[in-house]
């Protein structure tokens, strides 16, 4: 009685190995890739996959976008400058069978994929091209470690430069640039504000000679603005040309 208890016992274990290695469910985001005997036949999901069990094996691919972070990579740009630069690139498996079939393991392969064409791709920049054109450098990064791994069934969708950790002296030497150059504006700035204020007072002093009487009130003017001072004494220059029909009584007549 015992060895049937044990024999039924064993029955049933081998059973259920039996259904949990034929039925697998996959979710929506998950593809299986199928292997009869070692042969490539199918990728299914997702759903209910059914497998002949010890004959059928199954590697489960994700489709879902991957973020990597790229560690960070000593770079000597164009123009000499050390440098530490960092990214993140984006991608997720379009064919879940290239991905395991074409290479080995493709999370390791994209990401030195990803660091060896970032050091190749900075160290073809200048400095200033990596801190001004970013972007133009992200979408270069991203058209060629796309073209790489598209055999191997991957997308890649985005690479984006996180990260530029310049040395202490490049940072000094930056700073000292940009105060030269807000230094250099400012000069300019100042420079054509007096230009333009040289262009008005030409242009009023030619209206004033053209009209004496405006010269006259201009005077007055000042001297209002002299007077709301509340000053003690006040010496201003008066015209000549207020005088002169009192000196020209006084003149000899021919």
């Amino acid at each position: 009685m015992q060895f049937f208890a044990t024999l039924i016992a064993v029955i049933i274990l081998f059973l259920l190995f039996i259904i949990s290695n034929a039925v697998k469910i996959l979710r929506e985001y998950e593809r299986g890739v199928i292997f009869r005997l070692g042969r490539l036949i199918a990728t299914k999901g997702p759903g209910l996959i059914l497998l002949i069990p010890l004959v059928d094996r199954m590697v489960k691919v994700s489709l879902r976008t991957i973020v990597m972070d790229v560690p960070p990579q000593d770079v000597i740009t164009k123009d000499n400058v050390s440098l530490k630069v960092n990214a993140v690139v984006y991608f997720r498996v379009i064919h879940a069978e290239k991905a395991i079939v074409e290479v080995e393991d493709f999370l390791l392969a994209t990401s030195q994929l990803s660091q060896t064409t970032l050091r190749s791709i900075l160290g073809q920049s200048h400095l200033d091209e990596l801190l001004s054109e970013r972007e133009k450098i992200n979408h270069e990064l991203q058209k060629i470690i796309d073209n790489q791994t598209e055999p191997w069934g991957i997308k890649v969708s985005n690479v984006e430069v996180k990260h530029v950790d310049l040395p202490i002296e490049m940072q000094r030497a930056m700073a000292k640039q940009a105060e030269a150059e807000r230094e250099r504006r400012a000069k300019v700035i100042h420079a054509e504000g007096e230009f333009q204020a040289s262009q008005k007072l030409a242009d009023a002093a030619e209206i004033m000679s053209r009209q004496p009487q405006a010269l006259q009130l201009r005077y007055l003017q000042t001297l209002t603005e002299i007077a709301s001072e509340k000053n003690s004494t006040i010496i201003f220059p008066l015209p000549i040309d207020l005088l002169k029909p009192f000196l020209d009584r006084f003149e000899p007549k021919g």
